[in-house]
């Protein structure tokens, strides 16, 4: 697989800086029930990247030490960790928000029969990946069956409240190297078309940008998209997003524990800070604070101020 990360590091991105830590996003390991085109990760089944239950147990103690608001699971699907429910029953029960990136078709792997009760029972916020509403487009990204699978799990979830008083919300990649379309108009069409055709409901629709890295990336390079899609971006490029970014706030770790500025710097390996020295989670358990340090800025950031902006909240500015 080619890689565009010697592309990447050369930038003249602006300067950013990081405001109060509130969120923890957790990289969970990268294995995955899936293989999908656009995943920035390269997760799939044949990965065996998984955090283990030292490590899980620091995640706690710094939830508990330093005031964090928010744990975001993701992966690979976080939910096959063996260690996820414990991790996720110990911080709801010390009052944090968890967000839960569940692909959807996780829900129905043997052995998860009852993943879908449990996070109804701990009140998990899902945010669930569904490329469109449209079958064609989510199995040219995620596979063939995907599509039945996921709308399937989507009205599971329904029947135990997600998408009424618990939160699930949808998340929308783009087909190719294109930017996504408005938020607030696409959620209208995935509300009236999920309703009508499956009676489905969700929350709020996310759309993010593809990042190109890892399997993205390489498929630009193989496709020779890459700069035009790079051009794309920075053509787009708004100083308005700049005080939003999700980096300024979060922090990411990986599943050995080591500190990023985000998911998309863990996947090119681009340490939190820049220094001589990778930071590890047992660092913030001294020192959680990083408020004014700057964040590790490359050619892919674009990509987050493009546009309506882009975050794993979903776009930035309406």
């Amino acid at each position: 697989m080619r890689d565009t990360r010697p592309l990447l590091l050369h930038s003249d991105f602006p300067p950013v800086y990081r405001a109060t830590l509130d969120t923890l996003q957790v990289n969970l390991g990268y294995l995955c029930n899936l293989s999908c085109v656009h995943c920035h990760v390269n997760a799939g089944p044949t990965r065996t990247e998984q955090m283990d239950a030292q490590t899980v147990e620091q995640v706690i103690v710094l939830l508990e030490r330093a005031n964090i608001q928010t744990l975001d699971l993701t992966g690979g699907a976080p939910e096959l960790n063996p260690h996820f429910r414990h991790l996720v029953r110990r911080a709801r029960a010390l009052g944090v928000r968890v967000i839960d990136r569940c692909n959807l078709t996780v829900l129905l792997e043997p052995g998860q029969e009852d993943l879908a009760a449990f996070l109804a029972e701990q009140q998990v916020e899902i945010s669930a990946s569904l490329p469109c509403y449209l079958q064609d487009n989510v199995e040219a990204q995620r596979g063939k069956g995907v599509y039945d699978k996921s709308i399937a799990a989507l009205r599971r979830l329904n029947t135990l409240g997600f998408g009424a008083e618990l939160v699930l919300n949808l998340v929308y990649n783009p087909v190719g190297p294109v930017l996504p379309p408005p938020q607030q108009t696409l959620e209208a069409d995935y509300r009236r078309e999920l309703a009508a055709r499956f009676g489905i409901r969700f929350n709020a629709l996310l759309t993010i940008t593809n990042m190109p890295i890892s399997r993205f990336g390489s498929v630009l390079l193989a496709q020779g998209q890459y700069h035009e899609y790079m051009q794309l971006l920075r053509d787009n490029y708004r100083e308005a997003n700049l005080d939003t970014l999700m980096c300024r706030s979060l922090i990411s770790i990986d599943w050995r524990g080591h500190l990023y500025d985000c998911d998309f710097n863990q996947m090119l390996d681009m340490p939190v800070l820049a220094s001589d020295r990778r930071r590890h989670i047992s660092d913030l358990l001294v020192d959680s604070n990083l408020e004014g340090k700057p964040v590790v800025t490359a050619e892919h950031c674009y990509g987050c101020t493009a546009g309506q902006g882009s975050s794993c909240g979903g776009a930035l500015v309406a």
